[in-house]
């Protein structure tokens, strides 16, 4: 929706919120593809590293050993690296933050709605009913900035860096520009009014309803 509604009105700042288990789960596929169109939305991602709203189930980037009420034995799956993933698919901005620094998420947050192109920000972000492991405590004791000297357009380092299990690195891991889906529309190419304000030709509209094609 969030790509359609860019395409529809490339003057609106839109903004795609969702969770871990959704996006990175079921939601996985329509990630996946947002990243290949890069259409101008900025994905913000809670990442509580459960499935928060039904119950605790684990989700794809739960750690190994993490127990639920459903995998009692401890997760046993590799974790899903969403940064990776986008990393190695080319995405414009790649970036992740932790809830527990309000100021340094917000600016986080702020440089990737500015950002002209697919913009995501993995959010760390902890689940205090459901993940009595990945804590406040333990995100501040297990995570690092990457500093001043990091440079955001080496694409191999980005993923090396979008790998580390050890400690999860915070900030800006890759920019990749290039150009918008919506900029690549062929509705765009002579005329920059966005869609929705403009007239429907009703005559070709009742041609292609009528004709073969519509049927």
């Amino acid at each position: 929706m969030a790509t359609a509604i860019k395409a529809a009105n490339p003057e609106l700042t839109v903004i795609d919120e969702s969770g871990d288990g959704c996006m990175y789960g079921e939601g996985g596929n329509h990630f996946i593809h947002a990243i290949r169109r890069n259409p101008d939305i900025t994905n913000l991602v809670h990442n509580n590293m459960v499935y928060g709203l039904t119950k605790g189930q684990a989700s794809p980037t739960s750690l190994q050993g993490f127990k639920t009420l459903v995998q009692r034995e401890g997760v046993f799956h590799e974790t899903f690296s969403p940064l990776a993933v986008a990393i190695s698919l080319g995405a414009s901005f790649v970036a992740r933050a932790f809830a527990g620094d309000i100021s340094q998420t917000k600016e986080i947050i702020k440089k990737a709605i500015s950002h002209k192109e697919y913009a995501l920000v993995d959010i760390l972000q902890p689940c205090v009913t459901y993940n009595k492991m990945n804590t406040y405590t333990w995100f501040e004791e297990n995570t690092y900035y990457l500093d001043a000297s990091y440079d955001p357009h080496d694409r191999m380092e980005a993923f090396r860096r979008a790998s580390e299990v050890e400690k999860l690195p915070l900030g800006i891991f890759y920019l990749n520009p290039k150009s918008t889906f919506e900029e690549k529309l062929s509705v765009y190419q002579e005329r920059k009014d966005p869609l929705y304000k403009r007239s429907p030709d009703l005559k070709k509209l009742s041609e292609l309803i009528h004709s073969k094609r519509g049927i």
